[in-house]
Formats: structure tokens, sequence, C-alpha cells
């Protein structure tokens, strides 16, 4: 006995933020949400595609909602991002240990720097997925936008 034919989900499927208006479409999701599901490796516009290829790689589109990710640059943001965030974590301890035990200065750079440098590289990932996130709610993806870029031809600025 053949099954019935399965109902394919619905996806929400991105369109530039004129091409919205003009269908009459509803707005994209919030921007908490869209800076969640970056940071969560999922396609600020639907939720459900990978924003990721490798570590820090951006897809170039989300495979679910073709959303045009790879043209979203995050550059310098998420690294400054992380390292405000790591100080203001790891230094009140620092200082408190200092102040309380005045442990050797070699035994804190073996503690203190490797530990650096385990949460800085946790906390990248979801910085630039939640950075990804913000500027496809700003709406530097839209092609009509003039915060857009061309799109990435593989040759350098540098020559």
């Amino acid at each position: 006995m053949p099954s019935p034919p399965a109902v394919p989900p619905t996806v929400t499927t991105w369109r530039s933020a004129s091409a919205r208006a003009a269908a009459g479409e509803a707005e994209l999701p919030s921007m908490l949400t869209m800076v969640r599901r970056g940071m969560l490796n999922r396609c600020p516009n639907c939720g459900e595609g990978k924003v990721f290829r490798g570590f820090l790689k951006v897809v170039p589109e989300c495979e679910v909602c073709h959303a045009p990710l790879g043209q979203l640059r995050a550059d310098d943001a998420p690294p400054y991002i992380v390292i405000f965030l790591t100080g203001h974590i790891l230094f009140p301890p620092i200082f408190w240990i200092e102040k309380a035990y005045e442990p050797p200065m070699l035994l804190q750079m073996a503690v203190w720097l490797p530990l650096f440098a385990v949460v800085c590289t946790l906390l990248l990932r979801p910085a630039k997925g939640a950075v990804v996130g913000w500027m496809m709610k700003l709406g530097f993806a839209d092609q009509d936008s003039p915060h857009s870029w061309p799109a990435d031809t593989g040759t350098s600025r540098d020559g």
C-alpha cells in the first residue's frame, strides 16, 4: 500500500526588505531572535540552516531559506566583543587571587594565559554568529541596501 505524499514543511524564504514590502509579507524576526539564532549556529532568518561551514567560515547562503549569509562580513566586531567579555569575566578572579594569595608570577602566567586563550576560542564562534544575525536584522544582506557589498569574487583587494 503506497504511503500518502508527505506535506512539505513551511519554510521562511529570505527576501530583501523591498521585496518583502512589495509582497506585503511580515517583517523579519525580532533582533533578539536573530542574534540568538546566530549564536546557536542557526540561520537568523529561518532558524533551520547553519551559519558556519567550518569553525568561523560563514556559508555563502542558508541551505533552507537561501538567505545570503556570505555577504555579511563580521570582520573585527566578534574579536572585540570576545576580548571585552573575557576580560570582564576573568579579571575579577585574577585580581582577587593576586590580592588574597599572592601566587608567583610564573604560576599565574601558566594558569591565566591558557585560560584566556581557551575562553576566547570558545566564545568566538557564538559571537560571530550573533554579529551575523545582528547584521542581517539591520539590513546588511539586502541587495538594495546602501550597506551591501558586491559578491565575493575570490580576489583580494590588495592585488
